[in-house]
């Protein structure tokens, strides 16, 4: 897949996004060096040698990290690898801090010997495992990891366990990915667009829109409150530059913060305008054209461009 594509800003600090411009063909999924991949494995560039895998793990100190997939393979094993496995960070987060390699579970000779080895089930459905350069399980095996977020978590708690860095745009993968942890708030303030450059910067900060409520413009954020809370962020927006006047959560939330008008986050909010979205980048027509971007990049995007 493509590379680190580095975005400059007015002169100002630089930014890394990971982007990448593969498309299906041929019923598969085309890699960065051109190779395409059956579509139940998507775009990362797998080996297939497991011993070899193992030798370059001892070498580099990257854990391996083993896809048994069917292939071909059934629509769920299919789903896999068209959503999960061709998700650019993730892809470039398996390559780069990984040694990958793909275990065919529905065939025989070397595939069939590994599947043995590990006693993992022939025409099953996707289970990633993490080994170390012996071939041993550093976390344990845990199957139905079907989703972006989820597979990220893993990713990260491996390396955690193998005593690797952990990359920050992994780390937003895995936060974006897991919707049902994030929470809801919106900030009243005299221009939305600035509330979507300023407290979208933030870590923690998910994505961020533009839009209406009870007669105001107001910035609606996204947020991982594990990472950052509602005072913490109410007291940011009241204390920042463009001074929020009034904070709205769901569910009477916003009442139990002291010192700050508040009110409900409910029906009534209404989006802006498409237009209206993320505004910084609507100049930069090279930024707005990347493809994949998703919610959390174009929200970072717009508060670096601004700054």
């Amino acid at each position: 897949m493509s590379r680190l594509l580095v975005l400059c800003g007015l002169g100002v600090a630089v930014v890394a996004l990971v982007v990448s411009s593969n498309r299906a063909r041929a019923g598969g999924e085309a890699t960065g060096a051109g190779v395409v991949n059956p579509i139940e494995i998507g775009t990362v560039a797998w080996g297939r040698d497991f011993d070899e895998a193992l030798k370059q793990s001892g070498e580099t100190g990257k854990p391996v990290l083993v896809l048994f997939q069917e292939v071909p393979g059934c629509q769920g094993c299919q789903d896999f690898g068209k959503t999960v496995l061709t998700q650019p960070l993730l892809v470039e987060a398996i390559e780069d801090e990984f040694v990958p390699v793909v275990v065919y579970n529905n065939q025989g000779g070397q595939d069939r010997e590994i599947l043995e080895r590990y006693q993992e089930p022939a025409w099953n459905y996707q289970v990633i495992r993490y080994l170390d350069a012996q071939g041993k399980d550093i976390i344990p095996r845990e199957d139905r990891i079907w989703t972006v977020g989820g597979t990220a978590e893993r990713m990260i708690e491996a390396l955690t366990a193998a005593e690797r860095p952990v990359p920050k745009y992994l780390q937003a993968v895995a936060a974006e990915g897991q919707s049902h942890q994030h929470a809801d708030s919106a900030f009243a303030m005299f221009c939305y667009w600035t509330g979507e450059t300023e407290i979208g910067k933030l870590d923690g900060v998910v994505a961020t829109e533009a839009g209406w409520l009870d007669g105001h413009e107001v910035t609606r954020v996204k947020y991982d409150p594990d990472q950052i809370s509602l005072l913490a962020l109410s007291e940011y927006a009241r204390d920042a530059r463009f001074h929020a006047t009034k904070v709205y959560a769901p569910d009477g939330e916003a009442n139990t913060l002291e010192g700050f008008r508040t009110g409900q986050l409910d029906h009534t909010y209404r989006k802006a305008r498409a237009s209206d979205q993320n505004k910084q980048m609507t100049g930069f027509k090279t930024i707005m054209g990347l493809p994949n971007l998703n919610e959390m990049q174009k929200t970072k995007l717009n508060a670096f461009i601004r700054s």
